[in-house]
């Protein structure tokens, strides 16, 4: 049983229960000395506004926050015109996961659409159609992508210019949900993956994470379309995200963007996903539908292993009905970890 194996030092619960990174800690630390203008008006959080220009090669407009899904909150209001619904998947975190945040502060309608492993397509956007120009229908107005999706998927750069463009022909914005954008673009390329993912493919708005990828508590919401950015301040302030003390977030995000620490600490949660799918591959009983795209599994396992394991080390179920959990690497998670899963992984299924 996995008893009888040492548990590994981490958790495969979530990104989320990973610590910061020591960089972060001593940004933090560094940006505690004397006194700074409360509100973003330190040099912290100037240098991050340059910063994220440059890594999207755009003049963007970038406004910081302390929650994800205030951020997601913040940057749908940015883009949302009146009498307008936000359109997307049911698996989306914006309404699987955030207690139905845009529609009680917004005040909007979530329209969801059925998806192909979690992401939308251009046939399903077109099916909301026969609402427009009707007055009994709220109208979709902003397009919200989550990358990665809930599934563990990655849109293509490919993919997210095609709805964007299925969007805007329609009137719509786009928003891309991107708590772990970091790990998409890891997982597509790095930085160059990034830009075509937004700005060379047309998003209108992005939220940013930095706390599921090491991170003390950063977001980031980055709008591209300067047409959007004159009201956003005011919302953020409205919606309860305008940090007092921002130059600790500035200095979290100056850290995590500096040399691109983000992006190898992304590729480091992906590789540790990639590892433990190999080796869990050929244990007896566990089922995989395949490579981890990003940093998440979703194995089917023997139903009577699945409360021992979790007992012995922590991770959350997904779709009991089929037995299915799910299992999440972070930035720290190390090969060490991942071989003492695997082997109370395979201790447990094979009694």
């Amino acid at each position: 049983m996995s008893a009888h194996v040492e548990p590994p030092q981490r958790s495969f619960a979530s990104d989320n229960a990973a610590g910061a990174h020591p960089a972060v800690l001593d940004a933090v630390v560094a940006a505690n000395e004397g006194h700074a203008l409360a509100y973003g008006s330190d040099p912290w959080t100037a240098g991050v506004a340059n910063a994220f220009s440059a890594m999207f090669d755009a003049d963007v407009t970038t406004l910081l926050t302390f929650s994800g899904t205030g951020a997601n909150v913040l940057a749908l209001g940015a883009a949302l015109g009146r009498g307008e619904a936000v359109v997307c998947t049911r698996w989306s975190h914006i309404t699987a996961d955030e207690t139905g945040a845009p529609e009680r502060v917004l005040g909007t309608k979530l329209i969801e659409l059925p998806s192909i492993d979690g992401k939308i397509t251009v046939d399903a956007l077109a099916s909301l159609d026969h609402l427009r120009g009707v007055q009994h229908h709220a109208q979709p107005g902003v397009l919200s992508l989550t990358q990665v999706t809930e599934l563990g998927t990655v849109y293509t750069p490919d993919e997210i210019a095609d709805l964007v463009e299925a969007a805007h022909s329609r009137g719509m914005r786009v928003h891309l949900d991107g708590a772990r954008l970091a790990n998409a673009a890891a997982a597509l390329g790095g930085v160059d993956a990034l830009r075509a993912m937004t700005v060379g493919a047309g998003v209108d708005v992005v939220t940013f994470g930095g706390t599921k990828n090491g991170g003390l508590g950063a977001e980031a919401v980055i709008i591209l379309d300067p047409a959007l950015a004159g009201a956003a301040p005011y919302l953020r302030k409205q919606f309860n995200q305008l940090a007092s003390k921002m130059r600790f977030i500035s200095a979290q995000f100056l850290a995590l963007l500096k040399d691109d620490l983000w992006l190898e600490l992304a590729t480091r949660s992906n590789r540790m996903a990639s590892r433990l799918y190999e080796a869990t591959s050929d244990i007896p009983g566990v089922t995989h539908e395949g490579p981890p795209e990003a940093n998440s599994l979703f194995p089917v396992l023997p139903a009577e292993a699945i409360e021992p394991l979790r007992e012995w080390c922590f991770f959350w179920p997904w779709d009991l009905e089929r037995n299915q959990v799910r299992w999440m690497t972070a930035w720290d998670t190390t090969e060490d970890d991942v071989n003492r899963f695997a082997a109370g992984v395979a201790a447990t299924v094979g009694d």
